[in-house]
């Protein structure tokens, strides 16, 4: 198979890229170490160029696989041809490179292509000085291909003229005897093999001619010189008319026979296999396509050899599932004839013996009787030769003493002729037995073995037919195989890590650093969200956001789930927390003095930590379905509407529910401070009127801003100071926030009470979890609120003690934001032991008020009513937020995408691929085929084989998505496991015996 370009090739493509010529270059990629693309365009018009070191380049018309993170020639070619002009686009001379120049004058760029040998690309500047070279290497003593070396122009071949006759007879002199003519001729012309045999066919000579001195033997050079001469002259023409004019193109095929797997008549695969810009006279037989260009038949030729390969895979397991077959047909075949030929010998053995008994049974009594008189083995042997010597009959029908076995062989013949199949013959004789019972052994021999050949001709049709159902099956898996890896979509996501989340919103994190880093540079849009887990070198996670809706707090949850498998807390088994923030805090730029290493990031601004889950993950499938099928499935994994949250009340949606706190110390209203527009709709609590006078609130703001300067600025930096932060963190740490996912209610637990927010008993106070949000971002943590004091609050500090006066005032002023409410129940959790002393009058009026302002919310939560927010003046606007670029730099998963994917196929669905997920949990409740993953002691390999196996046994599973599963590749099935994994499913044991 011709797999690089000639001399002839490279003339024809450059002549006929010479349309690309005033193109600026848009882009550089790399496929993959040897091979690159050029993106150009002008105006509307646009072409890739493709370049592989050694062997090739065209433009193309096809979506070749990009690297994920360019590499460092790919980046130098950027740096210095971006935006350049194509200007030139030439060979040198006559030899195999090609030179590309972009720009003009001092600001030239040249890239050189090496098409010979291992090749080469090389990339200098306007005065041919290398500036990067794919391969650097040295050439003889002089010529060095490295950085800062001049490139040798002068060592390119510049002539492709056609021998004289002279010089042609003193080519042909200094050749051996015996030679081709083609193999003589090559080395010594700039044509290439391939005109070669053209021209030569075309004036009657052959490339596989041997030079002969005889007429009419091969080569003459007396007779065929002048026809060799006009011959090369052709091959002389070619080239020019390559130069001058665009060529067509041709691609010639190969046959090759494939069984139908009905059994029907075979059919036939054409492969491609050479390309010419010429249909050669030696090709013209052979079965060929013929296409306008030369560059597109290249083009068509390269593009399809992946194709190319799976069907000739095909092929293969087709010729050796039938191998397989014929094997077992001549397996049965030969055990027939061999039970045929034993039944044949035993006959004629045994007849042998009963013609012969008086002889057999003296040979026996014979050598019985020199045994019996305790003769020596070898004194037996010499006693039966010096008996032959004298010509004794019986001593001369031993041929061989088998004492060992206790046998002996006798030469036996027909003594009376009347059969003519009856030949002499050699027939082992057992001492133990008389004659006729050797005959009856051997006549019992040939009656088993008749036996066997009857049994061996019953079973053949069943083992045949088997055999056949077994061969068909495999053609047929062959065929389906094949089209489904011919129909399989690689999506742009399928290189990261990714999910799709219980609520159609697709979840991507990179596999290492250069990952994480084309994740946020290339495809984080200003919708998408950034989630990370709590621990150092974890994968960045992105939750794309298509559209203008806020991101439901499940998905987050599972985002938060992936992000924390996908990091050393999956082997550690240990729980963490994970975080999210909005598109538009994550910056590269790092703080003046510091720089960020590749896949490390700059978080500006609040923190959204997500409660730490367990870590659980699923295995399953997803189905690429037809277009036309696609509406079926277009609403199945719909996020859940908050309004009718409160209607959901099976238990695993109550199980999805998750509580999103801030990464403050203690839990406050101040993320209640000021709204946004990204924000997660949080529970806040109605504000309370306004009963101090303005001076009075002026004075008491003035006095916080005082404390809080003492108090809080070591909290900001993550520690904590003074008297009062110290005994509220040593009270508060007594108390546990737990949340049941089952009934969906917040309890806070404390030494000595538990309060439910869920309780009815109007003995229990309500604590506010501003951090309980179901869609949109938290508020600003510098957002302040206008804080008002209710009509009650005398009359409580009245009902008070003289000496809890001093301390509710310093409570009061710490915890400002707080409202009347919430400031009970903390006074109540820190303060346990004197609950009991308060009025009960007291408790069921504010237990009445917060009954008439709460509301119910999702699955029976009640949530208070929102307050109204009044901004502060002063707020974050002076701080600078990071840009974010908004403009589509990836490729977007849209709905329409991820709707042609699904986990949960219809008996009536058209499916043509299967995608392998690895997801939480959570989000594969719903799907056919799952198994549950948790960190334990098994590899990633052997589990995905033990959980594909589960899946093919499954009685539900229908034939085609058993195909659709066995054509998966084992090296993706794996591939986004966390780790070692422990599977968990019903019924495995049984799958694993």
């Amino acid at each position: 198979m011709k797999n690089r370009f000639n001399t002839y090739d490279i003339m024809c493509m450059v002549t006929e890229l010479q349309r690309l010529i005033g193109m600026r270059v848009n882009q550089v990629y790399d496929i993959d170490s040897k091979t690159y693309v050029i993106r150009l365009q002008r105006s509307e018009e646009k072409s890739v160029l493709l370049l592989e070191s050694g062997n090739r380049f065209h433009t193309t018309q096809f979506e070749w696989p990009k690297n994920v993170a360019p590499s460092g020639f790919t980046m130098k070619l950027r740096k210095h041809l971006k935006n350049k002009r194509l200007e030139k686009l030439s060979q040198l001379g006559v030899d195999r490179i090609v030179e590309l120049q972009f720009g003009s004058g001092e600001a030239a760029y040249h890239v050189v292509l090496e098409l010979y040998d291992r090749g080469n690309l090389v990339l200098t500047d306007c005065d041919w000085s290398i500036l990067n070279v794919l391969r650097p290497h040295v050439e003889g003593d002089k010529i060095r291909f490295a950085v800062k070396e001049k490139y040798p122009l002068d060592r390119a071949k510049t002539s492709y003229a056609a021998p004289s006759s002279d010089a042609l007879q003193e080519i042909l002199a200094n050749a051996k005897p015996g030679d081709n003519l083609k193999k003589v001729l090559n080395p010594k012309l700039e044509f290439g093999s391939a005109i070669i045999d053209h021209v030569l066919l075309e004036n009657g000579l052959s490339g596989t001619m041997k030079l002969s001195k005889e007429p009419g033997k091969g080569f003459n050079v007396e007779q065929d010189l002048e026809k060799l001469v006009t011959a090369l002259k052709q091959a002389e023409e070619l080239l020019d008319i390559a130069r001058t004019q665009v060529a067509k193109g041709y691609i010639t095929q190969k046959k090759e026979t494939r069984p139908d797997p009905e059994g029907g008549p075979p059919t036939f695969l054409l492969t491609s296999q050479e390309f010419h810009p010429l249909l050669f006279a030696q090709h013209r037989e052979l079965p060929h396509a013929e296409y306008d260009t030369f560059d597109r038949a290249v083009d068509e030729f390269f593009s399809t050899l992946e194709g190319q390969k799976i069907d000739m895979k095909t092929v293969q397991v087709e010729r050796e599932a039938l191998k397989k077959l014929q094997n077992v047909r001549n397996d049965h075949e030969k055990r027939v004839t061999e039970l045929s030929r034993v039944q044949d010998v035993d006959k004629q053995a045994a007849e042998l013996i009963s013609r012969n008994e008086p002889l057999v049974e003296q040979a026996r009594l014979a050598v019985q009787a020199a045994i019996a008189n305790q003769m020596s083995w070898d004194d037996i042997n010499l006693l039966v030769k010096t008996a032959q010597d004298n010509q004794d009959p019986i001593a001369s029908c031993i041929k061989q003493l088998k004492l060992k076995s206790n046998h002996i062989t006798l030469l036996l013949s027909d003594p009376y002729g009347e059969e003519e199949g009856l030949k002499p013959r050699l027939v082992d004789i057992d001492l133990s037995l008389t004659a006729f019972a050797n005959a009856r052994r051997y006549y019992d021999q040939k009656r088993n073995a008749a036996k066997k050949q009857q049994k061996t001709l019953e079973s053949a049709g069943k083992a045949l037919k088997s055999a056949e159902r077994k061969t068909k099956q495999t053609l047929k898996e062959a065929h389906t195989v094949s089209s489904i890896i011919k129909a399989r979509k690689t999506y742009w996501f399928e290189k990261f890590f990714w999910f799709i989340s219980s609520d159609n919103y697709l979840v991507i994190g990179g596999r290492d650093q250069q990952q994480n880093e084309l994740l946020v540079k290339r495809y984080m849009r200003a919708r998408d969200l950034y989630v990370h887990a709590d621990v150092a070198g974890a994968a960045s996670v992105i939750i794309k956001n298509p559209g203008d809706a806020d991101v439901p707090p499940r998905t987050l949850a599972e985002a938060g789930q992936a992000a924390v498998a996908y990091s050393v807390a999956w082997e550690a088994k240990v729980l963490t927390r994970a975080w999210w923030v909005h598109a538009a805090q994550v910056s590269k730029s790092a703080p003046t003095g510091e720089y960020l290493t590749t896949g490390s990031f700059m978080i500006r601004g609040r923190k959204n930590y997500l409660l730490p889950d367990q870590l659980q993950f699923g295995f399953s499938f997803m189905f690429r379905l037809e277009d036309s099928c696609i509406e079926a499935h277009r609403d199945e994994r719909k996020a859940v509407a908050l309004d009718d949250a409160s209607e959901v009340t099976s238990t695993q949606e109550m199980e999805d529910q998750e509580i999103l706190v801030s990464d403050d110390d203690e839990p406050s209203d101040k993320e209640d401070e000021k709204p946004d527009s990204n924000k997660l709709d949080a529970i806040t609590e109605e504000s309370q009127p306004a009963q101090d006078s303005e001076e009075t609130e002026q004075k008491e703001k003035e006095q916080e801003e005082s404390n809080e300067k003492e108090d809080n600025a070591p909290e900001h930096e993550g520690g904590s100071s003074g008297s009062e932060s110290e005994d509220t963190e040593s009270d508060v740490l007594d108390t546990h926030i737990k949340v049941d996912h089952g009934t969906g209610r917040v309890l806070l637990q404390s030494k000595s009470r538990t309060f439910s927010e869920a309780s009815d008993r109007s003995e229990d106070k309500v604590p506010s979890f501003p951090a309980l949000p179901k869609k949109g971002g938290k508020k600003p943590q510098k957002e302040k609120q206008e804080k008002y004091q209710k009509p009650e609050e005398k009359k409580d500090e009245k009902g008070v003690k003289r000496g809890q006066r001093s301390k509710l005032r310093k409570i009061k002023e710490k915890y400002k934001d707080q409202d009347e409410e919430d400031r009970a129940v903390m006074m109540e959790i820190l303060q346990s032991g004197k609950a009991e002393k308060e009025s009960k009058k007291a408790q069921k009026k504010a237990a009445a008020a917060k009954a008439n302002k709460v509301k119910t919310g999702p699955r029976g939560v009640k949530i208070p009513a929102p307050a109204p927010l009044i901004l502060d003046a002063e707020s974050d606007a002076d701080e600078p937020e990071p840009d974010v670029d908004t403009e589509q730099t990836g490729p977007d998963a849209d709905t329409e995408l991820l709707s042609q994917l699904t986990g949960v196929p219809h008996t009536t669905d058209e499916l043509l691929f299967a995608v392998p997920v690895v997801a939480p949990y959570s989000a594969l409740v719903n799907y056919k085929y799952k198994v549950k993953l948790t960190p334990g002691a098994s590899k990633r390999g052997k589990a995905a084989k033990t959980a594909v196996q589960v899946f093919l046994r499954d009685k539900a599973a229908s034939p085609r998505e058993r195909d659709l599963l066995k054509a998966v590749k084992e090296e993706n099935i794996a591939r986004n496991f966390p780790g070692k994994v422990k599977l968990s499913a019903p019924q495995l044991h049984k799958h694993k015996k």
